[in-house]
């Protein structure tokens, strides 16, 4: 009896990956990059009206900026979480 040798196998083809720049990165890297924009503009703040319960804009400016840079993070760092579970997810379907 003769052996007949097996026809080769096709390569498979390879796992398409995600892109690496989607649109929700980009939201994630802007509301990450605001706040240095807004902070080192020194420009856009550097003066004393309008004052707020006594306080001269440039000092309550920068305070708002705390609690906007503090919201604009956890936006981050959410949109970040959903995009990680859902490359994992999409990855082993």
């Amino acid at each position: 009896m003769s052996a007949v040798p097996e026809a080769p196998q096709a390569p498979e083809a390879p796992e398409e990956k995600p892109p690496v720049i989607t649109p929700v990165r980009v939201v994630i890297a802007l509301c990450l990059f605001a706040p240095f924009v807004a902070m080192l503009w020194v420009g856009s703040y550097a003066k004393a009206e309008p004052t707020f319960i006594g306080m001269p804009f440039f000092y309550w400016y920068q305070m708002l900026w705390v609690l906007v840079s503090t919201v604009l993070t956890m936006i981050a760092y959410k949109l970040w979480q959903r995009d990680q579970r859902s490359r994992k997810g999409g990855a082993s379907r």
